[in-house]
């Protein structure tokens, strides 16, 4: 099968669409939160293609686990841009953030994908969970923001587990 082929690398390619085109205000806390909105919603997307194709019940509970997870954090991210008066633009912040965003968009496609859904499913959330550690670890550098910097470090703490779910499910399917 073709990467073309798969649903879930178009979810993960609308998602990457949406980021590139959405303008960011280049306030580090707001570019996050707004950033991080997106980026769980396409795995929420993906998540949600593997719940109506994958017959391997690991794998669905780890979609399961990303939609409620995910979902949680969205509601915490919309709450706080709902709140949040938007501070001053750091071009280094923004200089940064686009290289982290550009370096999942490289990441992605280097993956050993096989078009099976289980397998792709978990080698994509893979690198899109890092792609969110690394957000976590560049908004922990630039923010002062306490709200920010509690919810950036429950967002990484939930993404290393579940790599380390993904990664012990594909060494068991191997």
């Amino acid at each position: 099968m073709l990467q073309e082929e798969n649903r879930i690398v178009t979810e993960m390619h609308e998602m990457m669409d949406t980021i590139n085109v959405v303008p960011m205000p280049g306030d580090p806390d707001h570019h996050f939160a707004q950033l991080m909105k997106m980026h769980h919603e396409g795995a929420i997307n993906m998540a949600s293609v593997v719940l109506e194709e994958s017959h391997n019940d690991v794998i669905k509970k780890l979609a399961q686990q990303i939609i409620h997870n995910q979902k949680q954090d969205i509601i915490e991210l919309e709450n706080f841009l709902e709140d949040y008066i938007n501070g001053t633009a750091n071009e280094e912040f923004n200089i940064a953030m686009d290289m982290c965003t550009d370096k999942i968009g490289n990441d992605l496609w280097h993956r050993q994908l096989n078009g099976d859904i289980d397998h792709d499913f978990a080698m994509l959330m893979i690198a899109h969970h890092q792609h969110a550690i690394e957000m976590t670890n560049l908004i922990m550098r630039y923010s002062r923001n306490e709200a920010i910097h509690r919810l950036a470090n429950e967002i990484k703490e939930d993404q290393e587990a579940e790599i380390a779910a993904f990664k012990e499910w594909l060494a068991s399917a191997a």
